[in-house]
């Protein structure tokens, strides 16, 4: 049985800066994961997706990164991409110490 698509957006690196971007709906690449394009539809993702991987001049790495809808934009839904969104410093306060 196929697992049920769930949103995402794209993420990678810039080639100069190395920082995290995200894109767009209008196609730019953004340092904020809440102004990234949230996409609902499976295959608009794999085409933006190509997108992204045609701009090797520009990003390294793209992905399809899980998210979901937040008050302000998209969320990050796992650790990894609360991470890469924040950075470590904000990204380790909201763990708990066990």
């Amino acid at each position: 049985m196929a697992r049920r698509f769930t949103p995402k957006v794209v993420t990678a690196n810039d080639l100069r800066e190395g920082h995290v971007v995200y894109l767009a709906p209008d196609g730019a690449w953004v340092c904020h994961h809440a102004k990234a394009e949230l996409i609902e539809d499976e295959a608009i993702a794999d085409l933006r997706l190509l997108t992204a991987l045609g701009q090797s001049d520009r990003v390294v790495g793209p992905y399809l990164a899980d998210a979901r809808p937040g008050p302000n934009g998209p969320e990050p839904v796992h650790f990894r991409e609360v991470f890469r969104a924040t950075g470590p410093s904000e990204a380790v306060k909201g763990l708990r110490h066990v």
